[in-house]
């Protein structure tokens, strides 16, 4: 289901636990689990998310999470739907800064396991073919996030 990788950060138990159960539930809610769908979520720095944002974005700075789909939104419902899951298809890969989700929880008074649940479930959505561009995607994306995220008892107040 996913493989988690470091590039430049040590490897981190409480991080892939908080992962795992995250896309579980993420996997459960989009009826996946039975798919050989596979996420590569890399854990890393703010200065190498800039240099691959850079790279891929041509956006020149950090961020806290990129994604980047394998599928179209069409393309991976019509697999979903057809159970076209015979062999193992990379769902995506989720590329999330550590340092940028320990400034986001303080930020925003919550805990760290909260902030990168968030990141994960949001970098989900996103391969899954779902935006934030106009305010009836981001309604969409963001109930589909709350959803996951209160299903697991993870909520701002955590």
């Amino acid at each position: 289901m996913c493989e988690i990788t470091y590039l430049d950060l040590n490897v981190n138990n409480e991080y892939e636990e908080t992962i795992k159960k995250v896309l579980n539930q993420c996997y459960k809610e989009e009826n996946l689990e039975d798919s050989k769908l596979v996420i590569t979520v890399t854990l890393t720095t703010p200065e190498n998310i800039q240099e691959i944002n850079k790279e891929y974005r041509n956006v020149d700075r950090a961020t806290d999470v990129l994604s980047f789909p394998m599928f179209e939104r069409d393309e991976l419902e019509k697999k979903i739907q057809d159970k076209d899951f015979l062999h193992e298809d990379i769902l995506g890969d989720i590329i999330i800064s550590i340092e940028k989700v320990k400034e986001q929880a303080e930020e925003y008074g919550h805990s760290f396991e909260r902030e990168l649940s968030y990141m994960v479930v949001h970098g989900f959505y996103h391969l899954m073919g779902y935006d934030h561009m106009n305010d009836i995607e981001k309604a969409e994306m963001r109930k589909k996030e709350d959803n996951v995220l209160n299903k697991l008892n993870i909520t701002r107040e955590n």
